[in-house]
């Protein structure tokens, strides 16, 4: 019998049980330990759920933080346990089979915030404790000017007990007394601190403030100031503290003492520095991420006029192929040895590599003249990967394609100039990769458009943005109205009306096409029901629909025709389904089994374009088409007089070898009355082209048939 896997709640327990103990020894408090596990089991839920929630929100590891300190964790050591916790166990235990590396990346980002509210909270602990010092410190300031007062031994109970740093110095900066807090701060003995003067301890990463404040409050000008201060220990050491000097004033008023009190946060500073460094480094090849880069970026495209950029955005080709073959950990090697050799590239000053993510890199250039500098960068990482790399006793070529993009600071934002590099390098790499290419603003607004109009597809289709023009089919032998294709549009809100060619190949590319086709079939299938009521004939217009490949290998193409014309009363005989030559070149069985079961229906099968895709004609035997529709090209040469003789011998051979296999004959693009008269002489069976009408509202093809029959 096998146990029941741990769920959520049993998971959740064992993090706030280790947690609990890594921190209970370093804890003042007169909780037992499961008391103390107790208290911190809401934390870890609270963890636990930021760890996983949609998008991150640096609060609530922040109260996490604070909660710590509220329930008595002030020891330094009880936060570095915690983080370690964290660190260690929260996405082992809390992360339910989520993406890893994004999941480390949350994880780190709540300790930077759970270190971040335990810092202000302690320090507003800490504040509040030296406020309260402070005022016992003025309470008591006749004690040190006059030592006579009353209440000597409580001030001195509280300076020497205190867990923070205190000092008093004379206006001058004479230091005159420490407690034992301070002396350990500074390390070695009270003699190393005492008698030294204030002025002597400045520091190179003093804000410029920091004196002016002291030479204020020396004046009698300000009562107190806090600022963040550095002093060097007699080691050499840095000490890094949270500094408030006060003002104290003798019995009538006058400035007399000052009173500092110090917060050591080395400890704090240096754990925020490291959690700074993995916030904004890889973790795999210690190159700045995406989070450093894009904040070098804004700095860089934030510069002054006359500054430029010059940016190479780098996606290796065929990584996938390595991951799948090899395994993740020699992708992960090869990612380390490109790396290292993408560092030494960009070694010039305001030259920078990053890794975005996966198998894509980035390398920045900054200066003056860029133009010749990103080229020599680029040309510099394409060198750089042609030597092979070898992992696992194997040598693997590395190949890459960079989108270059250069140009002046201040025009474009950090994202638009990210977006135009990645649409560039796709273009790099369409090209067949292994190669660099420079941006273009044309190409960039061409792939964004089609970007944009791939994603409101889905939105357009459900708000009812297409519509179908009808263009008319006539017979060549007496003019008469047979039918139409149905052409669907787009009535795009910003673009305007849009041709199939802007958003067929768009639609096909997503999957959209099937319920699109589908949409534009049971229209169409009703409209000819319409137009058959009111011609007030039993004999329908036939309607043309188009096809494509992505249609014809869907399961449901026949079930669906069969339904629209079911519901919609219309018979076989007045749909004709135009699939494209080059659809059906080398079309096995499988393929044209529906369009079988179709025509046997009834359903007209044309096969549309003939002439272009340089099929076998012996293949027309076996294919279940009844209907060849001529490309447009055969029809271009027919504008001129004469026409050209050896076109007009394809058609006729086209024409005799259709008729001889039992296929009609439609021809497109007709558009004078004397490229009509020629193809009927040729005997083609019917034509559509603007000669006879545009592609138009369903009305005007029924006002075209009405004027047939009527004429």
């Amino acid at each position: 019998m096998t146990a029941e896997p741990d769920g959520p709640e049993d998971r959740l327990r064992r993090f706030a049980t280790i947690w609990s103990r890594a921190v209970f020894p370093v804890t003042s408090t007169s909780l037992t330990r499961p008391e103390f596990e107790e208290k911190l089991l809401p934390l870890a839920r609270r963890l636990s759920e930021a760890l996983r929630a949609r998008s991150f929100e640096a609060e609530t590891p922040k109260e996490v933080g604070a909660a710590l300190v509220g329930a008595h964790c002030t020891d330094p050591d009880a936060l570095a346990r915690s983080l370690d916790c964290v660190d260690a166990y929260l996405v082992l235990y809390c992360g339910e089979d989520g993406p890893q590396e994004e999941l480390r990346t949350r994880c780190s980002r709540l300790q930077h915030a759970m270190a971040a509210g335990f810092a202000q909270e302690l320090r507003e602990r800490t504040l509040a404790e030296q406020e309260a010092i402070a005022q016992a410190a003025l309470r008591a300031q006749g004690v040190v000017a006059q030592a006579l007062h009353a209440s000597e031994a409580r001030f001195r109970a509280v300076f020497e007990g205190a867990a923070i740093g205190i000092g008093i110095a004379d206006l001058e900066g004479n230091i005159l007394q420490v407690n034992g807090a301070l002396v350990r701060m500074f390390g070695g003995g009270e003699q190393g601190v005492r008698g030294r003067n204030v002025s002597e301890w400045t520091h190179a990463d003093d804000a410029p403030q920091v004196w002016r404040l002291y030479d204020e409050l020396v004046r009698g000008e300000r009562e107190h100031y806090h600022v963040e201060k550095a002093f060097y220990r007699p080691d050499g050491t840095v000490l890094w503290t949270n500094l408030t000097v006060s003002l104290l004033r003798d019995a009538d008023g006058q400035p007399q003492y000052q009173l500092a009190l110090m917060e050591d946060t080395t400890e704090r500073r240096l754990l925020n520095l490291r959690l700074r460094y993995e916030a904004t480094h890889d973790a795999l090849t210690g190159l700045p991420n995406r989070t450093l880069f894009f904040e070098r970026l804004e700095k860089v495209l934030a510069a002054g006029e006359g500054q430029r950029f010059g940016l190479c955005y780098l996606d290796l080709d065929g990584f996938k192929t390595i991951n799948d073959s090899l395994g993740h950990a020699a992708g992960d090697r090869l990612l380390v040895e490109v790396a290292d050799r993408l560092q030494s590239c960009a070694t010039a000053p305001g030259e920078m590599v990053a890794r975005l993510g996966g198998d894509e890199f980035v390398a920045l250039t900054t200066g003056p003249d860029t133009h010749r500098e990103v080229d020599d960068l680029a040309a510099r990482i394409m060198n750089a990967l042609v030597a092979p790399v070898r992992i696992e006793g194997r040598e693997l070529t590395v190949r890459g394609s960079i989108g270059i993009v250069e140009g002046p600071a201040g025009e474009r934002s950090p994202a638009e100039v990210l977006r135009s590099a990645d649409i560039t390098m796709y273009r790099a790499k369409s090209a067949g990769g292994n190669r660099f290419e420079l941006a273009d603003p044309e190409a960039d607004a061409r792939a964004i458009t089609r970007h944009g109009l791939t994603t409101a597809l889905p939105a357009a289709l459900e708000r009812g943005e297409f519509f179908i023009e009808y263009q008319p089919l006539v017979h060549l032998g007496d003019g008469s109205v047979r039918g139409a294709e149905a052409l669907v549009r787009w009535l795009h809100p910003q673009h305007g009306v849009l041709g199939p060619d802007r958003f067929i190949p768009l639609a096909e590319h997503t999957g959209l096409i099937v319920p699109l086709g589908r949409w534009v079939l049971e229209q169409s299938v009703r409209q000819a029901r319409d137009w058959r009521e009111r011609r007030g004939e039993p004999g329908p217009l036939r309607i043309n629909v188009n096809l494509s490949p992505c249609q014809l290998t869907h399961p449901g193409l026949v079930q669906d025709t069969v339904d629209i014309l079911e519901r919609a009363g219309v018979s076989p005989e007045a749909l004709c389904l135009e699939v494209t030559e080059s659809a059906l070149i080398g079309a096995d069985d499988d393929l044209l089994k529906p369009l079988r079961r179709l025509a046997e229906m009834g359903v007209d099968i044309a096969l549309d374009d003939f002439g272009t895709g340089y099929s076998n004609l012996a293949n027309l035997r076996r294919l279940p088409v009844s209907v060849l529709k001529l490309d447009r090209s055969f029809t271009q040469s027919m504008q001129q007089f004469p026409a050209d003789p050896v076109d007009l011998k394809i058609v006729e051979g086209i024409v005799s070898l259709a008729h001889s296999l039992d296929l009609t004959v439609t021809v497109e693009g007709v558009e004078t009355g004397a490229q009509a008269e020629q193809l009927r002489i040729l005997g083609c069976d019917t034509a559509q082209g603007w000669y006879y009408a545009r592609p138009g509202p369903p009305d005007r093809l029924h006002e075209l048939a009405l004027v047939d029959a009527t004429g």
